[in-house]
């Protein structure tokens, strides 16, 4: 309970910062006090709210919120990303426009400063009289002028003293931004302006293209991997690999069907599918997962847990798999005996099941074997592959990572696991890791298509 609330809270907390940044630079920068702003304020609350609405609501049924939720996601990301990369080469016009505002200003100033009145010198005795501008200055001796000008002084000496005493108590006006020296707002908001117009259009372009690729059919891809121990007899032993399907909401039976049909296209012996099958309860999504029964490989097709199985009702998910024809490896092995040879096939829980008593066990899953035989291992998660390592595993294949699913995301998924995609060598472990063949929350791929691989062991 408490693990979701602080999932929320943070997620509250992020999307807030988040939408805080973009009503700035694509509702405030770009209009003036008015209907407008107020209008574009009212839809930034709106979108903040949306998000984890849609994250809260599809798990409880609401499926309805996900294409808006997840398309607003996806484009609040790219508009984010698109933004901060403008911001260096805003600053930039920014301070030019200054620039150029203060040397014109300046500009203007100078005839009115060349009219101003200069101080003279005058005699000793004398006293300065002050003269039009342009006028020679001329001394006049002292008290000269005092009787023409003592009736006038006493008029006007009670004035000036009040004049000067006001002057001296009220502070000057406050000078407004307009007033400011190289603010010009109506430069700053065209081209806040434009660079709103430009990260629309950017996010929207990227989030479409994202859109269309996520929606296709699987990319088929092949890679050959040596395994030394593989007999030659089983030399070209072909594992249709797949993960990460995610039937749900937005990836219903038609999304199935699809996958299956790119994985019986590779004619494969053995299909490994490495978990993360569904965003749902077996009641929600099974008619969508009924096409898995179609699945065709010549010695047999297997099924290890992921993530997301523990959040939709493992125990379920598992009778069912195992009803459609796909074998469920949990914490165990299969001995794969063809052409004269043997290899193990190992599949081992996603740590997800920690929490229920249904976590990896790489003793039940690899100890006692021969070790003689080459050992695949199907783990969700390429972060196994440390485990793997220490119990003598040959090859592991792996999902769970997506590829990144939406680039530059992909970067922060290297810091939690030890490959993003494809091949890799870890600890002397051979690991592979598909990009998978769905997505999870928005419906969008961009940097890693869906994918479906074909591996080929090939003996040394």
């Amino acid at each position: 309970m408490f693990g979701v609330l602080g999932f929320v809270g943070v997620l509250g907390l992020v999307t807030a910062l988040v939408h805080l940044y973009l009503w700035k630079r694509l509702v405030r920068d770009t209009t003036a006090r008015g209907r407008w702003r107020r209008v574009g304020t009212v839809a930034a609350v709106v979108l903040a709210l949306l998000t984890p609405v849609t994250m809260i609501g599809t798990r409880q049924g609401f499926y309805w919120l996900a294409w808006p939720g997840y398309l607003w996601l996806a484009l609040m990301f790219y508009l984010l990303v698109v933004l901060v990369v403008l911001e260096p080469p805003m600053l930039v016009a920014r301070l030019v426009l200054s620039r150029r505002s203060r040397r014109r200003a300046g500009g203007q100033a100078g005839p009115a400063d060349a009219q101003t009145p200069q101080p003279v010198s005058v005699p000793a005795g004398t006293e300065p009289v002050a003269v039009p501008a342009g006028a020679e200055p001329v001394a006049v001796p002292a008290g000269a002028g005092d009787a023409a000008t003592s009736g006038s002084a006493g008029a006007s000496s009670t004035g000036e003293a009040a004049g000067a005493a006001t002057t001296a108590d009220t502070p000057p006006p406050p000078r407004t931004p307009s007033a400011e020296p190289g603010f010009d707002p109506d430069r700053r908001r065209l081209l806040a302006r434009g660079a709103a117009i430009f990260a629309g259009l950017t996010a929207t372009g990227i989030v479409g293209y994202g859109v269309r690729t996520a929606l296709g059919p699987p990319r088929l891809d092949r890679v050959q991997i040596p395994l030394a121990k593989l007999p030659r007899s089983m030399d070209g032993l072909r594992i249709a690999t797949v993960s990460d399907i995610h039937i749900g909401p937005l990836a219903g039976r038609e999304h199935t069907e699809r996958v299956v049909a790119a994985i019986n296209r590779l004619d494969a012996d053995l299909v490994a599918v490495v978990g993360d099958l569904v965003d749902g309860t077996v009641a929600e999504l099974g008619e969508a997962a009924a096409p898995l029964r179609g699945i065709r490989s010549r010695y047999g097709s297997f099924f290890v847990t992921g993530n997301h199985e523990y959040y939709s009702g493992a125990e379920e998910w598992v009778a069912e798999v195992d009803r459609l024809g796909l074998r469920v490896l949990q914490n165990e092995r299969q001995e794969i005996l063809v052409r004269g040879g043997a290899l193990d096939l190992a599949g081992v829980n996603d740590p997800a099941g920690d929490g229920i008593g249904q976590g990896p066990d790489f003793e039940a899953a690899l100890g006692g074997r021969d070790p003689s035989r080459p050992v695949v291992l199907l783990a969700h998660q390429p972060i196994n592959v440390h485990e793997a390592a220490r119990h003598g595993v040959d090859l592991q294949l792996s999902g769970h990572t997506h590829g990144g699913q939406i680039v530059p995301f992909n970067l922060l998924v290297s810091l939690q696991q030890p490959a993003v995609s494809g091949y890799a060598t870890i600890d002397g472990t051979q690991l592979y890791v598909t990009n998978g063949a769905g997505f999870w929350g928005p419906p969008v791929r961009v940097g890693a298509p869906p994918q479906v691989t074909l591996v080929e062991l090939r003996a040394v």
